[in-house]
């Protein structure tokens, strides 16, 4: 018989690839509960996955939704790009921490098997080498206070968990996730998504560009990412693990516009706007625990992510 998995964000960016990977694997019957995003038309109808809409920040939504589940996945949260980041904090702050809060104890009273909970590398300090896991130090830049701070919590609530009953969790401290079913919107997107709508709209031969370009991130294709969360369902025997998920790479803005732009065949120039919002950083992450434990190694490289991601929205954003 399959086993139940709660796929919470499944509208989502990180979330819709997951559906997609595990709808190919027949271990799973999937449940999928969604808020504002509805579900995708062509999916809404499958044999093996079942929508149904919900407010994790509900107690009585949460309960009902976890009630008999055997997997939970934590994709769902409150996102947006820099922009929120740096002008408004409180936006990744509140709700996240009350879903997340209310989920974790649904899975612990109900006894759910597996969590698997996504977190990001917000908490790390810039430097030029690689961070591992164990490199956070409690110093969180300034501009990333409330929604670092806020994974860390979650973070520790997913160990306590995982000390109190049977539920084993996966942690997942995963760099910039780029690829198909991203927002591709400047105001809400991260920087590969954004960059790309600003490639694939620009006007007038040019390409403006938030800041001096220097930020660096360590970017992983979604495919990549999904890799993980499997090999986590299927290997994991230790009550809690956090790993490290990303490619080991930190790629300037400046970087990957001129690699988005090549790939794109447009003939643009780069255009600097200091006066707009961005955060210098630099960040790269060490995956070396991964790879321990799991088994897992980045696959995909960055020039060969691009082109994926540019075919993907050239089919799926045509018209923006």
């Amino acid at each position: 018989m399959p086993s139940k998995m709660l796929l919470c964000g499944a509208t989502g960016f990180i979330g819709r690839n997951l559906l997609e990977r595990f709808l190919q694997d027949e271990q799973y019957r999937i449940l999928a509960p969604y808020n504002t995003t509805k579900p995708p038309r062509e999916l809404v109808k499958h044999p093996r996955v079942k929508f149904f809409k919900a407010d994790l920040r509900d107690p009585k939504a949460v309960d009902k939704a976890v009630r008999g589940m055997d997997v939970v996945i934590q994709a769902a949260a409150t996102t947006s790009g820099s922009k929120d980041i740096v002008t408004r904090p409180y936006h990744h702050v509140t709700d996240n921490a009350v879903m997340n809060s209310l989920l974790f104890r649904a899975c612990h009273e109900h006894q759910v098997e597996r969590v698997v909970f996504f977190s990001c590398t917000v908490m790390y300090p810039s430097r030029d080498l690689p961070v591992r896991e164990e490199d956070f130090s409690g110093q969180i830049t300034d501009k990333y206070f409330g929604v670092g701070w806020t994974k860390v919590y979650l973070e520790k609530m997913s160990e306590f968990y995982s000390r109190l009953g049977p539920t084993q969790y996966t942690v997942i401290r995963h760099s910039n996730i780029y690829g198909p079913h991203d927002k591709y919107d400047l105001e809400k997107s991260h920087v590969f998504g954004a960059t790309v709508a600003k490639v694939m709209n620009a006007k007038g031969g040019k390409v403006v560009v938030w800041g001096d370009g220097s930020e660096a991130r360590d970017l992983l294709y979604v495919d990549d990412l999904t890799d993980l969360v499997a090999l986590s369902l299927k290997i994991q025997s230790t009550p809690f693990e956090l790993v490290n998920v990303g490619t080991g790479v930190a790629t300037s803005v400046d970087a990957l516009v001129r690699k988005i732009i090549a790939a794109s065949g447009r003939d643009l120039k780069i255009e600097y706007d200091k006066t707009k919002p961005s955060i210098p950083f630099k960040l790269a992450v060490d995956y070396a625990r991964a790879t321990k434990v799991f088994g897992w190694e980045p696959r995909i490289k960055l020039e060969e992510g691009i082109e994926k991601s540019l075919a993907w929205y050239r089919v799926n954003c045509p018209s923006r």
